[in-house]
């Protein structure tokens, strides 16, 4: 089983609400960074909110104001609510859980991805 299992993703309508969830296991979850990256079809996956394991934010531009990225360590998941949704959030969104030491990657691990359709 892989560490990080994304759900939550599905088709709606632009202006709609989605909350997805990444459910953490076999990982130390509170000392990791948690970011959210979503990636289109022919882009480059793009980093869209990370939450570190100090608590704080940050979001790529397209989506602040729109997305809430939040983590309840006692029940060892991560969560993206997305507000406010447009034709081009639409993506797979993949979980993320880094750990670094100085500028050292200790531990990089990814889950499958859910996929995000936001119609016109």
């Amino acid at each position: 089983q892989v560490p990080l299992v994304e759900s939550g993703g599905g088709l709606v309508q632009a202006g709609g609400s989605l909350r997805l969830s990444c459910a953490a296991s076999r990982i130390p979850f509170s000392i990791h960074d948690m970011g959210w990256y979503r990636q289109a079809p022919g882009k480059q996956r793009e980093l869209v909110a990370v939450i570190t394991s100090g608590g704080m934010t940050r979001y790529a531009e397209s989506v602040k104001g729109r997305f809430t990225i939040s983590r309840d360590i006692a029940r060892y998941t991560a969560y993206l609510q997305m507000n406010s949704l447009k034709p081009e959030d639409t993506a797979v969104y993949f979980c993320n859980a880094k750990r670094m030491l100085a500028t050292v990657i200790r531990d990089d691990y990814w889950g499958q991805g859910t996929q995000v359709t936001v119609s016109s």
